[in-house]
């Protein structure tokens, strides 16, 4: 089984995702539909802020609005949901292998964590590895399949939301070790 294949993102769309606010705004309104007051609330961030981005994902389909409700104070507001386009897209093209989308990732992912407490981690690995072309295009589809057929099933009734990243990157080495073993990588905590 193979991953699913990525779209490459636009310009606009990888420019969407390369801030770690913006990331943090889709995962807290993957499980729920969040209003942008509820949003700055969760976030600690000044609503004009949050606002900002909250039109910025919507613009690139990264969050659809939902039907105007009425607040717990009477008011109508205005919830908002992910859509999941992120996940179908591959953005490394848009950004030209630049590594604000990566960096971005990282940080929301650190933020969350941090937000979530120290009992968060349920488990991680850490490791490197000294890879060819072929083992580490192995590695990334194989990893991609397993994301995918996760990702794909609906969720647990019952079940508690989890987050996870996985990132494989190349190490520092020395400069006669990076010209002898240009496919080196690592994987950070992956589950």
């Amino acid at each position: 089984m193979s991953g699913q294949k990525r779209r490459a993102a636009t310009l606009e769309e990888a420019r969407a995702l390369a801030h770690p606010l913006r990331l943090r705004i889709l995962r807290l309104c993957l499980d729920e539909a969040l209003t942008n007051k509820q949003l700055a609330e969760r976030l600690d961030k000044d609503p004009g802020t949050v606002l900002h981005h909250v039109r910025a994902l919507v613009d690139t389909g990264f969050l659809a609005a939902e039907e105007v409700r009425q607040g717990q104070s009477g008011a109508l507001e205005k919830p908002y949901r992910s859509t999941g386009k992120s996940w179908t897209l591959d953005v490394s093209e848009a950004t030209g292998g630049h590594a604000s989308a990566a960096e971005a990732i990282l940080e929301a992912f650190l933020a969350e964590f941090r937000e979530a407490g120290p009992a968060a981690a349920v488990g991680w690995s850490r490791l490197a590895l000294t890879l060819d072309q072929a083992s580490l295009e192995e590695l990334q589809e194989r990893l991609q399949a397993l994301l995918d057929e996760f990702v794909a099933r609906p969720p647990a009734p019952g079940g508690e939301p989890y987050g996870m990243a996985v990132f494989i990157h190349r190490r520092a080495v020395g400069q006669a070790a990076a010209a002898q073993a240009p496919g080196s990588g690592g994987v950070p905590p992956t589950s």
